[in-house]
């Protein structure tokens, strides 16, 4: 069911104060969730490429595991 601004200004109007609060609030809730929605970007493949370095010895066995192996 599509409803127009009118119609829901309408059914708007004929609520009571609190409920009217209560929309309210829940339009400042669909307001912040809509702009959350945008700010999330779409990360690329390889975009810290760089920022990290391993050592050289990065995949040896450590010494504090010697007795396990």
């Amino acid at each position: 069911m599509s409803m127009n601004t009118a119609q829901l200004y309408t059914q708007l109007v004929a609520l009571p104060d609190n409920l009217k609060k209560e929309v309210a609030d829940f339009i400042a809730f669909l307001q912040s969730k809509a702009s959350k929605e945008q700010k999330v970007k779409k990360r690329k493949f390889g975009c810290a490429k760089g920022f990290f370095k391993l050592s050289p010895d990065f995949d040896e066995p450590l010494e504090d595991f010697k007795e396990y192996m």
